[in-house]
């Protein structure tokens, strides 16, 4: 597969793109900013596109260098937005991004992902105590292998729980808001509800100092349950 756009790996374990690489690759009439101002309103900042203040640099000719804002957007993002564009170009990118997603999401990548998550973040199960190592946990029914996650006592955000329940970001934070799980606070964060806070869900402070909701193991179980995610959790 050639590479269309340069597609990286950010701080939340997530694959994303340059606004303005994808702006340029789509061949575009309008200006960047109007392009965003038109496109970016059903996406959700800090979740699906990130600011990334003069985050491309452009060299002119004679060596002057100018930097420019950007948006550090992710795959399904960038995918829906080259939909949206209703053109040539953007048939190829989404059907690009489709099969990096399709690669992304391959079980082998995924449990490479889950080991280096788990060293990363000082699972209380240490993977090197474990004795189910990749190749075994390639051989176990998909259900399983869902429980074995569960049982590890990790956080994980709303992201990668949407994924490992088989659905889409958004409509997972939807359903927890419509269930009476969560709510939106005045700055935009998603929080839980009072009733949930120290079970399925609990608050911890980013890397940027920035209160984050993150869901239990026991969080993941009850929304599988609930959700009927079944065998198709994994996938």
């Amino acid at each position: 597969m050639n590479e269309l756009i340069k597609v990286v790996v950010n701080a939340r374990h997530e694959q994303v793109v340059s606004a303005r690489e994808l702006y340029k690759g789509l061949e575009l009439k309008k200006r960047f900013s109007q392009w965003v101002e038109q496109n970016f309103t059903g996406f959700v900042d800090g979740t699906d596109f990130t600011s990334v203040p003069q985050g491309t640099v452009v060299r002119s000719g004679n060596g002057t260098e100018r930097r420019f804002d950007d948006y550090a957007i992710t795959v399904d993002m960038a995918k829906n937005l080259a939909l949206m564009s209703k053109t040539q170009k953007g048939a190829a990118f989404r059907a690009y991004f489709i099969e990096v997603e399709r690669k992304w999401n391959d079980p082998k990548e995924v449990i490479k992902r889950g080991y280096e998550y788990l060293k990363d973040e000082n699972a209380q199960l240490k993977v090197e105590n474990r004795s189910l190592n990749a190749n075994v946990a390639l051989m176990t029914p998909k259900a399983a292998y869902f429980d074995d996650l569960v049982e590890r006592n990790t956080l994980t955000n709303f992201r990668d729980t949407a994924k490992m329940l088989g659905h889409r970001q958004n409509e997972f934070i939807t359903w927890l808001i419509d269930q009476g799980f969560v709510y939106r606070d005045a700055h935009k964060y998603i929080k839980p509800r009072a009733a949930y806070a120290n079970t399925y869900f609990t608050i911890k402070d980013n890397k940027m100092g920035y209160p984050q909701t993150l869901i239990t193991p026991q969080g993941r179980s009850a929304f599988n349950l609930l959700l009927g995610a079944g065998e198709e959790a994994v996938k």
